[in-house]
């Protein structure tokens, strides 16, 4: 049985996968304008991931006895400065969704949901990867100019992303 306060706290995670998924489909908006179909596809992959990671809590809720409860979610911003920045706000939501996930994770041992702890460490590492591959975009597009044959090379690159959903352990 999950208590309120991690309850809430699971809850409050659920707004936040679900806004991930709404801010890169509109980056993956942003990017099909600018005619970057493979940026397009990569956030669009990555929208989807979220979704996954929101209703993974959202499970999680409710197989520990909760209820998961809907909030608002804020609109995300819809124009950036091109793909670089578009790439260096990824990494930088990502470094908050990290933070996140750990204040959960303090919390869940503060509570002594050792249930929780253990759900949650499959988060603690999918932040390292998800930070990892996003600066590493970052650095490329940095070493490329964000613009030029280089962006047209990662453009083709990131079209062949698809999203697997994790096997269920």
């Amino acid at each position: 049985m999950l208590s309120q306060t991690m309850e809430k706290a699971f809850n409050d995670q659920v707004k936040w996968e679900l806004y991930s998924s709404y801010l890169y489909l509109s980056m993956s908006s942003y990017c099909n304008n600018l005619g970057l179909a493979g940026f397009a596809n990569w956030m669009r992959m990555q929208a989807q991931e979220e979704l996954f990671h929101a209703m993974k809590f959202y499970d999680y809720i409710m197989e520990r006895g909760g209820r998961a409860i809907m909030q608002p979610i804020d609109a995300p911003p819809s124009e950036w400065g091109g793909p670089l920045d578009v790439f260096e706000k990824v990494l930088e939501h990502e470094k908050h969704v990290t933070g996140l996930i750990h204040t959960l994770a303090d919390l869940a041992l503060d509570e002594r949901d050792h249930a929780g702890s253990i759900f949650l460490q499959w988060f603690i590492s999918e932040q390292v990867e998800e930070e990892a591959t996003v600066a590493d975009l970052v650095h490329k597009l940095r070493l490329i100019g964000g613009e030029g044959q280089g962006l047209l090379m990662l453009d083709k690159e990131l079209s062949a992303r698809v999203f697997t959903p994790p096997a269920q352990a």
